[in-house]
């Protein structure tokens, strides 16, 4: 059989339609829902740690990253992005050099500019892989800075800071002669994995990894899809920014909004020709396509802009988790047993017949979701920085490595995260402590210690904890 992963970053689960809709409305997406239609839809699946690379050496690896031992890393060409921010360990082997021994043709269809930066080795494995530049502060281009009236109009006056211009400098630099929408990442990556497919019909198996670093911000796209969410004109505003937006004209938060949905279109547009694609080439028969993202995006939810672990959320921790099987065979079934990134990687071996490394810390999913089973899992522990997660049916728990700044919400209220109420549960709160300290094999490294000890507590939160 052969496997196909997408992987769209920063894909909100609930502007996928299969999933929900979020605040601001829905997001059309008629190719992720045919999909969805053929497809398992997994509906509790979570991140193992986060963000970006420390998300993908999970995919890619099927092992832990929490708590993060020997991940401090200070490297040069790149900037320190979060703990785990770095390669993929020289001893884990990945999911394509796993698949490669055992006969299959590998590739790796790429944008997340991140993976490819000096030091990085994300490639590894890989038969054949292409890097399609340009993405976010990618220095894939020099040349004449914009003028200040250019900057004006991708950049309102008072998000203008040192930062924030050098990172739109780029970002506009590299698209400057962008002119059609087949120019845009999102259908570049696609198109490109589609041809790829064409070249490759000869390969006896293949595993074809597809990263599309959009929807993730600068949120820049053709007009036309934007007008599909807001037909008023107003000031543009193409990035997060990582911060409170209760006092942000609420014009450019509509306008981020439908920026966001446009995107979250227009990767769904490509998706479904390159779903074509494999239906024209008659794939759709003996290929696996599972598909999900690395986190999610706060867009105005609880007044805030950016992705962050702690306080945690669901719009940015829930996952999308869909697998197609060949002939769409179980299309439409819904399983919500948790499950994480690493158990994708189990799951990928054991539909290619081949056996998973030893130390494989994921765990397969597919047959117990198939057959409405609970699975292995009763709870998840995301990891972010110095910020364990713990989920359960029942409870959302987010706190500090060294036990301070309890966050406690019960899923089963009418608004889970209007109230914090780890002070009138101090077991629980305690218990999913544990669960965590557990997780990260019985505790934290010591500078995560110092880390979560420089940390601002969130608002509203408690000290309940028992101590690391």
């Amino acid at each position: 059989m052969n496997i196909i992963l997408v992987v769209f970053d920063s894909l909100r689960k609930d502007c996928v339609g299969v999933y929900g809709s979020p605040p601001w409305g829905k997001a059309r997406t008629p190719h992720f829902d045919a999909f969805a239609a053929e497809a398992l839809v997994m509906t509790r699946a979570y991140p193992e740690s986060l963000p970006t690379l420390p998300a993908r050496r999970a995919l890619y690896t099927g092992r832990r990253v929490y708590p993060f031992h020997n991940a401090d890393f200070r490297l040069k060409g790149d900037f320190v992005g979060a703990p785990g921010w770095g390669p993929i360990p020289e001893e884990q082997p990945t999911l394509a050099e796993v698949l490669g021994e055992s006969g299959y043709r590998t590739a790796l269809i790429a944008d997340v500019y991140h993976m490819f930066k000096p030091s990085k080795n994300y490639t590894r494995g890989f038969h054949q892989w292409m890097f399609l530049r340009g993405q976010e502060t990618d220095p894939a281009r020099s040349g004449p800075r914009l003028t200040q009236q250019e900057l004006d109009y991708w950049l309102p006056r008072e998000f203008q800071n040192e930062w924030n211009i050098r990172f739109i400098q780029q970002c506009i630099m590299n698209i400057h002669d962008r002119r059609h929408e087949e120019d845009y990442f999102a259908a570049r990556v696609l198109k490109e994995a589609a041809l790829w497919l064409e070249q490759n019909q000869d390969a006896e198996r293949f595993f074809l990894t597809v990263e599309s670093f959009d929807p993730h911000e600068p949120w820049l796209v053709p007009a036309h899809y934007r007008r599909m969410y807001l037909q008023e004109e107003t000031r543009e505003q193409v990035k997060s920014g990582y911060a409170d937006v209760s006092a942000m004209d609420p014009a450019l938060l509509r306008r981020t909004q439908a920026n966001y949905s446009g995107l979250v279109t227009m990767c769904d547009r490509w998706f479904g020709y390159f779903m074509e694609t494999l239906r024209v080439l008659g794939r759709l028969d003996d290929t696996l396509v599972v598909f999900t993202t690395d986190h999610g995006h706060s867009i105005g939810d609880r007044n805030y802009m950016g992705k962050r672990g702690y306080p945690s959320s669901p719009d940015v921790y829930d996952v999308p988790l869909m697998v197609r099987f060949p002939r769409a065979e179980h299309g439409g079934k819904r399983s919500d047993m948790f499950v994480q990134h690493t158990d994708i990687a189990a799951a990928m071996l054991e539909v290619g017949g081949v056996a998973a490394p030893p130390d494989l810390e994921g765990k397969p999913f597919l047959e117990d979701a198939l057959a409405g089973r609970s699975g292995p899992r009763d709870h998840v522990t995301v990891g972010w920085g110095s910020t364990p997660t713990v989920i359960t049916p029942k409870w959302w728990f987010n706190c500090k490595a060294d036990g301070a700044g309890v966050l406690l919400h019960d899923l089963e209220a009418a608004a889970p995260f209007a109230a914090n109420v780890a002070r009138q549960h101090c077991d629980v709160a305690d218990k999913l402590f544990c669960l965590a300290k557990q997780d990260a094999g019985g505790a934290f490294p010591d500078w995560i210690i110092k880390l979560a000890q420089e940390q601002a507590d969130a608002p509203g939160c408690s000290d309940l904890a028992a101590r690391a």
